[in-house]
């Protein structure tokens, strides 16, 4: 597909140097262009490439010359990753829903659910009871969505996304391949005191005693709820409430192998990186980042714009804005000073 330079620099609201009328029809990296693309050179360190490359239109950084670099046209992007999003946002076509609207001959959909106009559903899909899918809505092959879950205007479930009962997704909501939203959250008691009740009573070197360890079972009832232009990344799971809701909140992005435990409450805008996970009942304030492998501990609060550094351990309440780090997480500063004062310890 061809793009106008000029074109582009109007969606992202940038300013052009040289030819903007120039026509582009992919994106690439600044080493691999080839007339034709448009290489992404976001900042001064791509230069060299840039020019040896056979590129002749590009996103250049503020203050670019056009000329040294061998171009003939140019978008000027202050914020290179910004330009990024927008770039691939115009230029993406996604053909796994190429296309006409409508339903694939395959689906299987109960008389009882409702399908917005001109939504797609895709190969197998099944569709249970009581559902409703909002206007142009896509669901992709191989695709389950239980019984009386709403799903909201143009939402994206790509293939094998797997939909328990009573969830609600709001709109501009996208689902990458494999997800799981809605299964039994985790939750088990026994009879009497369970061993982990007894090992924290118990006094340090003496073995517990055998108890009778039958799990019983906690039924998930509750369901999911999740707001607006959130995205769940592939093979994440997002577990059931127990009597009221898992909420994620309008415009939390969750990256692939993240667990969103029961009766958890995601705030506004949290972004929480591959193989993060979040405990029952635990409650993340707006805008929390939880790094790669970082971890919160059941029944705690995050509060507002924390930062998780890559495999923290949250085991108790963070006060807000705090950055935090280690195992048991702590603020960074301190988790820094930690391990210098170890280092210096160790070398004697």
């Amino acid at each position: 597909m061809a793009y106008r330079l000029s074109d582009l620099a109007a969606r992202l609201g940038a300013e052009t140097l040289g030819d903007a009328s120039m026509i582009v029809e992919r994106l690439a990296e600044p080493a691999e262009a080839r007339a034709g693309d448009l290489a992404l050179a976001i900042a001064p360190k791509f230069a060299d490439q840039l020019t040896a490359s056979q590129a002749r239109a590009a996103v250049v950084w503020a203050g670019a010359d056009l000329e040294a670099l061998g171009l003939d046209g140019a978008i000027v992007a202050p914020r290179g990753r910004l330009a990024m999003a927008g770039l691939t946002q115009a230029m993406d076509t996604d053909p796994t829903f190429a296309g006409p609207s409508g339903i694939h001959p395959t689906a299987l959909i109960d008389p009882t659910a409702g399908i917005g106009p001109n939504a797609r559903i895709g190969p197998y899909v099944v569709i249970a009871a009581g559902v409703r899918i909002g206007p142009e809505a896509r669901i992709a092959a191989h695709s389950s969505i239980g019984p009386e879950t709403t799903i909201g205007a143009r939402a994206t479930l790509y293939a094998g996304v797997k939909i328990g009962a009573r969830v609600r997704i709001g709109d501009d909501v996208i689902v990458q391949a494999g997800a799981a939203v809605g299964g039994d959250g985790f939750s088990f008691t026994t009879q009497g005191p369970s061993n982990v009740e007894r090992a924290v009573r118990q006094r340090p070197g003496v073995p517990l005693d055998p108890t009778d360890g039958k799990w019983h079972r906690i039924h998930s009832l509750g369901g999911v709820d999740i707001g607006d232009t959130v995205e769940i990344g592939a093979n994440s799971t997002i577990d059931a409430g127990t009597i009221r809701a898992t909420r994620v909140g309008n415009g939390v992005k969750i990256d692939n192998l993240v667990q969103v435990g029961h009766n958890v409450v995601l705030g506004a805008d949290c972004l929480l990186c591959a193989q993060a996970a979040v405990a029952g009942s635990s409650v993340l304030g707006p805008r929390v980042i939880l790094g790669g492998k970082a971890g919160v501990a059941d029944n705690l609060t995050i509060g507002r714009d924390v930062v998780a550094g890559g495999g923290a351990v949250i085991l108790s309440d963070v006060a807000d804005g705090t950055f935090v780090s280690g195992h048991p997480a702590q603020p960074t500063h301190l988790h820094r000073a930690g391990l210098k004062a170890l280092r210096r310890l160790i070398k004697g």
